[in-house]
Formats: C-alpha cells, structure tokens, sequence
C-alpha cells in the first residue's frame, strides 16, 4: 500500500520528532505516494533554535502554507490517508479538538476525522491541565490518536536521537508502515 501522508509540524518544543520522521519518511520512499507538509513560522523557529539549523525545507516533499486550502489535502476527495501533527502543541490539539478549521492544520485535521482515517497527534507539552486532558479525550472518541512524545528505553538508545526516534518510530508503525526497529521480546 502507498501512503499519502499529512505531516504538520506545530512550535512546541521537539523539532527533533519532526526531522526524525522526515528523515524516516525519505529513507521509506516504497511505501509513500506522497508527503504535504505544514509547518508554522514559529515551527520554523523552534527547529532553527533547537537544531541549529534551517534545513527544514530541504526534504522531497511538498509544502504548504498556513493558509493554503487549496491544498490536496484540504478535502477527503484526495484520499491522504495518514496525518502525523509532530510536534504537536497543546493550542494545536485544542483547536482540533473544538472542530476550528482556521487554518490548512486544523481543516486537514478536520477532514482526515471526518473521513474516519488516522490522525496521530504527537503531543509534547507537560506536564498536562484539565483542558489537556478533556481535549485529548475528545479527540480520542472522534477516532484521533494522542501518542505523547514519551520516548521509551527498552532498546538502550545512546544518543538523543535514538531516543526520540523511539517516538517517532512508534507513529508510523501506528500510521501502518513498516519499518525495521526495536521491537520487544525480539
């Protein structure tokens, strides 16, 4: 099956999950048709502070802006099957969770719902208040999936790489791709 990805990338701390996937995306090219990516301004900032770097329009994808409803996505006509938010901000989950489609983010959240087909919500921000909690619910019940970047140990990672690519790696396997990595008992 080829995978027709939406990826989003908010300005809560946790570039590193972006570029991870981004990087994954690229090195599993078989098994995607394509990649449209929204990243914020402030998204831009937060890579450039935590990475260093600006390399975030570099990767073979398409981009979109904020505002660009023209976007394939934008409607479930064009069958993207898969939407990754990583990282996702809580003010991110919250206008999702409220049905808001101010934005390419929010109405592409919106109709990947509404066609009943996977939205993964990287959420990054901790520690979590009431609000967090219900809008997480909320998004749970419309058939979202809330995967926090909580990295796990299990393989022993020895760079901060690893360790968040134990995160990012536990969403495309959740978005149904295969990838080779740490699997328990194995």
């Amino acid at each position: 099956m080829q995978h027709k990805i939406i990826v989003a990338i908010s300005g809560a701390s946790g570039a590193i999950y972006a570029k991870l996937l981004l990087d994954r995306l690229v090195a599993l090219k078989e098994q995607i048709a394509n990649v449209g990516i929204v990243m914020s301004k402030n998204a831009q900032l937060v890579w450039e502070t935590e990475l260093g770097n600006n390399n975030y329009s570099n990767y073979p994808f398409q981009y979109y802006t904020k505002y660009d409803f023209s976007a394939p996505f934008a409607s479930g006509s064009a069958q993207y099957n898969t939407m990754i938010v990583a990282p996702c901000s809580m003010g991110t989950m919250g206008r999702i969770a409220a049905g808001i489609s101010d934005d390419l983010v929010t109405r592409a959240a919106d109709v990947i719902l509404k066609e009943r087909r996977k939205l993964i919500l990287m959420i990054r921000d901790t520690p979590y208040n009431l609000i967090h909690i219900k809008n997480m619910e909320t998004i749970t019940l419309a058939g979202g999936i809330i995967l926090p970047a909580t990295p796990s140990f299990y393989h022993q990672p020895k760079t901060i790489e690893d360790v968040a690519a134990s995160v990012v790696d536990r969403a495309l396997d959740i978005a149904g791709i295969n990838i080779s990595t740490f699997r328990w008992g194995s």
